[in-house]
């Protein structure tokens, strides 16, 4: 229990800190929520949004799974995108993968892990999909590229939704962004132009 009680304690000294630089954050906070990003990222505890983009709570609203995962038929993480584009209305979407994925290490692999092969069955799809390219590649390059292409093909599915179609079709500005994060540098790297409109997607 001594592990729990020690982040109680962290959160009393880290909220005391807060209000020690800034009287009214917590109050500001409780007003409102108005976070202009919107992150689709990985549940590896590795990858906190806020902490590797410096931005404080409450600047970005936050959906993570295994392996950065956007299916069609996962109401989970439709309804926290329809929540982010209608009521939120944020203005960027970013899916972002990390290299060396668990999830996505597993997919590749060829034996079976249990549940959890069912849901990444869509990164099975893609490394079949992308069987050529992924054959010149060893190791943690081949790791590497089907992280990348994962982040892609989810980016594509977020823009097919018919939640971002309808958005686009009403005016609404949104752009998609496409991040890889490193954990050995901390730094995040744009695998390609954010998608703004249908005509980007392809």
């Amino acid at each position: 229990m001594e592990s729990i009680d020690k982040l109680l304690e962290n959160n009393a000294r880290w909220a005391a800190n807060v209000r020690e630089q800034d009287p009214q954050f917590f109050t500001r906070l409780a007003d409102q929520q108005n976070p202009r990003y919107f992150w689709i990222g990985c549940s590896d505890s590795r990858v906190p949004a806020n902490q590797i983009t410096g931005l404080p709570p409450g600047e970005v609203f936050v959906h993570r799974n295994v392996a950065n995962i956007v299916q069609e038929s996962d109401f989970n993480v439709l309804a926290v995108l329809q929540y982010a584009v209608d009521v939120l209305k944020v203005t960027d979407i970013i899916v972002c993968g990390h290299y060396g994925c668990g999830g996505v290490k597993a997919a590749l692999d060829n034996y079976r892990h249990g549940l959890i092969d069912n849901w990444l069955a869509p990164i099975r799809s893609i490394t079949r999909g992308h069987k050529d390219e992924l054959a010149k590649l060893d190791g943690e390059k081949k790791l590497d590229r089907l992280c990348e292409l994962n982040v892609l093909s989810q980016v594509r599915h977020v823009a097919r939704t018919t939640i971002v179609e309808d958005a686009w079709e009403n005016g609404q500005k949104i752009s998609i962004h496409s991040w890889a994060y490193r954990l050995d540098q901390g730094i995040i790297t744009p695998l390609r132009k954010p998608i703004t409109n249908p005509d980007d997607i392809d």
